[in-house]
């Protein structure tokens, strides 16, 4: 979609090229969601992709995520991987990182276009990659606006659909995802209204080498709802947790009214948490 009010694009290239980012500016990287609908209020645009980050970095810390990395680089976990090939053995936890892609439901023409910052920072219920990486227990770099960096855990970025931590002027750099988690066996399921609907429910899980566990609900929730356990949960201790989530909490929209996502979303996960009590070559 043309947005004809738009009066100038930036291409950022360094930190002071982002001044003016408040009304009446965006940031652009891949535009999927920018050019999908009008955009009545932006004068300006200001394009990250020129400041040349790697997609994917390997830290002390574990591997970041620029925001700029597209959803297709992003699912092979490394660069120049197929899109959804399968995890780095050494990294299993990345097996999220597809699933997540997957959930979007989007082609692969919008997964090699559509980046992981602008997934996140939408902070729709049904963000896949933000299930993902928060599923991860993933942290949130932010460039503020008086050149300062602040962090964020990914599981309290998204304060309400649509909305995010962010302050005005502030930018999304990047996300980054711990060791331990890229080191933790993962589970996954996903329902929906419709085959090819928006998820109504979504629920990841991993289990890391020293049986914590913890279960990320999305899609069913307004934002992503974090569930920690010190071992794979048993369905009483699951359905006690599940208690504790706020009924305000149960997403309602046409894909899925809240009674309904809350009871599918305590199947979803008892199936995640049996997955994860099964050792590897056991059967469910």
């Amino acid at each position: 979609m043309d947005l004809d009010t738009i009066r100038e694009v930036v291409v950022a290239r360094e930190r002071g090229d982002l001044v003016g980012l408040g009304a009446g500016c965006a940031v652009l990287a891949g535009g999927t969601a920018l050019y999908s609908e009008p955009q009545y209020s932006l004068e300006r645009l200001i394009d990250i992709t020129g400041f040349g980050w790697e997609p994917l970095t390997d830290t002390a810390e574990g591997l970041e995520i620029a925001a700029t990395c597209t959803l297709a680089e992003l699912a092979g976990a490394a660069p120049g991987c197929e899109l959804g090939s399968a995890p780095r053995a050494d990294r299993p936890g990345t097996a999220l990182f597809a699933a997540g892609c997957r959930a979007l439901l989007a082609s692969h023409k919008i997964w090699r276009t559509a980046t992981v910052g602008g997934n996140i920072c939408l902070a729709l219920p049904a963000g896949g990659v933000l299930a993902a990486v928060t599923a991860l227990d993933a942290v949130a770099l932010i460039w503020t606006p008086d050149g300062r960096d602040r962090r964020v855990a990914l599981r309290d970025f998204v304060l309400a659909p649509e909305r995010t931590v962010l302050e005005p002027g502030e930018i999304l750099r990047s996300v980054t995802v711990p060791t331990s988690s890229l080191l933790a066996r993962t589970a996954f399921r996903r329902i929906s209204l419709a085959t090819t609907g928006r998820s109504g429910a979504v629920v990841m899980g991993r289990r890391e080498p020293d049986d914590r566990t913890v279960l990320t609900i999305t899609a069913a929730t307004a934002r992503p709802v974090v569930l920690d356990f010190p071992e794979p949960p048993h369905p009483e201790t699951l359905a006690a947790a599940l208690t504790t989530v706020d009924p305000d909490l149960w997403f309602d929209d046409p894909h899925g009214a809240p009674d309904w996502r809350a009871h599918v979303t305590g199947l979803l996960a008892n199936a995640v948490a049996a997955e994860l009590r099964t050792e590897p070559g056991e059967r469910l």
